[in-house]
């Protein structure tokens, strides 16, 4: 499986081989902050199986925590993911070319409390 992506302009491109891990959302405060939404949706692949093939090469990073940085184009702004300091990048599934493919289809949401009290999560009607 190939999967591809890419920023808002286009500079950044991605193509993500095999299947996609933990597929998530998340409402930390991060990923909040990350997004300007109030959460964000993600998978992981091991780093050798994203390949950074766009003209604008890797995104640029931006140290978040301790393990982790976040992507983002300098020159939109889109965010791409996060490259931890392990062996995985999560990339957010608004920036895959098919976002709605089943695949991408997040099976659980971490820090459901840090989510806004007039949202209403998927995960909340089969809990």
């Amino acid at each position: 499986m190939q999967l591809t992506g890419g920023c808002l302009c286009g500079s950044i491109r991605f193509t993500a081989i095999g299947p996609p891990g933990h597929p998530h959302s998340c409402s930390c405060h991060m990923c909040q902050r990350h997004s300007g939404a109030p959460a964000m949706v993600w998978v992981t692949y091991p780093k050798e199986a994203v390949l950074w093939n766009g003209a604008g090469g890797e995104p640029t990073l931006w140290r978040s925590s301790e393990k982790s940085s976040r992507a983002f184009c300098p020159q939109c702004g889109s965010t791409l993911g996060a490259v931890d300091d392990g062996p995985t990048i999560g990339l957010v599934t608004g920036s895959f070319d098919r976002p709605n493919l089943k695949v991408l289809a997040p099976v659980s949401h971490s820090y459901r409390g840090s989510r806004p009290r007039w949202w209403s999560c998927l995960f909340d009607q089969t809990a």
